[in-house]
């Protein structure tokens, strides 16, 4: 069992920046893939990147490329996604997912444990 915990999200004006964290409970985080996505009012949940068991890759939507970075610490068992040059689209509620690591990391039915959410909103 893996509990997730996201944290960091708020209000930011256009071009500004956010770091959200997702931390986990579990002897098992290092084992697991991890993934953020997000779901915007009326939407339907979207994936946003993904990082390795190891953090030895990424992968990125389209729309987060160029723009946000994932990174994991294992000692701390927290993922976190580093949110640049938000536009007022990236408002959304953000969520963190663990995955086993050979499942397809786009796909929302590869993640077996979610976390509860966070707001992230972005002012024009």
């Amino acid at each position: 069992q893996v509990q997730l915990v996201e944290s960091g999200g708020g209000l930011v004006q256009a071009g500004g920046s956010l770091r959200l964290s997702c931390a986990a409970s579990g002897r098992t985080f290092s084992s697991y893939a991890m993934g953020w996505f997000r779901q915007a009012p009326g939407k339907e949940r979207e994936f946003v990147g993904s990082i390795r068991w190891s953090g030895s890759r990424t992968y990125y939507a389209d729309s987060a490329k160029g723009r946000f970075t994932i990174s994991r610490d294992n000692a701390k068992n927290t993922v976190y996604l580093q949110m640049n040059s938000l536009k007022p689209e990236d408002t959304a509620v953000y969520y963190c997912a663990a995955r086993p690591d050979y499942l397809s990391a786009p796909l929302l039915s590869s993640y077996y444990y979610w976390g509860q959410g966070t707001q992230v909103t972005v002012s024009s």
